[in-house]
């Protein structure tokens, strides 16, 4: 007599075990600690300026003492004024002077554009050119525009021949009455005078170095105080 034959159980579909909803669980789990570690965590002000200003001072040019601009811990909204700031600028540069070489030193802080003085004023005199009156203009209108807190700074540095001691002559010279009518222009067209200031190095007294700041308002009253101290 034959022995019986016993075949294996066929499972049934659907019978097996819930994956799908099993790594939907973990997944939530680790979603919700992550949403709690964010929660609990809380925000480093002062190591994130910290991080700011060693990246800023690593992956920037380094400026000549004189112009090297006072240090502060920018904020972010600080920085985005300056960077709009300097974006003006090289429009209002690039559309009016091909000429002009622009150099961003510092990002959103400080701005270097030189042009030919020979561009600017009339050949051999201190006047400047009917032609680059609407680029002052523009460049009033930039500086104007600060947010609250916050103010740009010109400074305006032209080249001048040197005595035959080496230093810088102290009599008037044709450089030295081109950047005090640049100054007298600059001031009539509405920019703050205390937002101007002028100067001579020695160099070729056709180039002409303007120097771009974003300071805040708090920086100057403290450099001020302590000079008064």
């Amino acid at each position: 007599m034959a022995e019986p034959r016993f075949l294996p159980p066929i499972a049934e579909p659907g019978r097996g075990p819930n994956t799908s909803a099993l790594f939907l669980s973990l997944f939530l789990l680790v979603l919700a600690f992550f949403i709690l570690l964010v929660t609990i965590s809380t925000l480093e002000e002062v190591k994130t300026k910290s991080v700011m200003d060693s990246l800023t001072s690593t992956f920037t040019s380094i400026v000549p003492p004189s112009t090297d601009p006072t240090r502060f811990k920018s904020k972010e909204g600080d920085l985005i004024a300056g960077q709009q700031y300097q974006e003006t600028v090289t429009d209002i540069f690039a559309a009016a002077l091909q000429v002009a070489k622009l150099k961003v030193v510092h990002p959103g802080r400080l701005m270097q554009v030189q042009v030919p003085a020979s561009t600017l004023f009339a050949e051999g005199q201190a006047r400047i050119q009917p032609s680059q009156f609407e680029l002052l203009d523009r460049i009033v209108a930039a500086a104007s525009g600060r947010p609250p807190g916050l103010r740009f700074d010109l400074e305006f540095v032209i080249g001048s021949r040197v005595r035959d001691d080496g230093g810088l002559p102290q009599s008037q010279t044709l450089e030295l009455a081109r950047a005090g009518a640049f100054a007298r222009e600059m001031s009539e067209r509405g920019l703050p005078p205390d937002s101007i200031a002028i100067g001579i190095e020695p160099g070729d007294p056709d180039d002409v170095t303007m120097w771009f700041y974003l300071r805040r308002e708090e920086e100057t009253r403290l450099r001020l105080h302590g000079a008064d101290g």
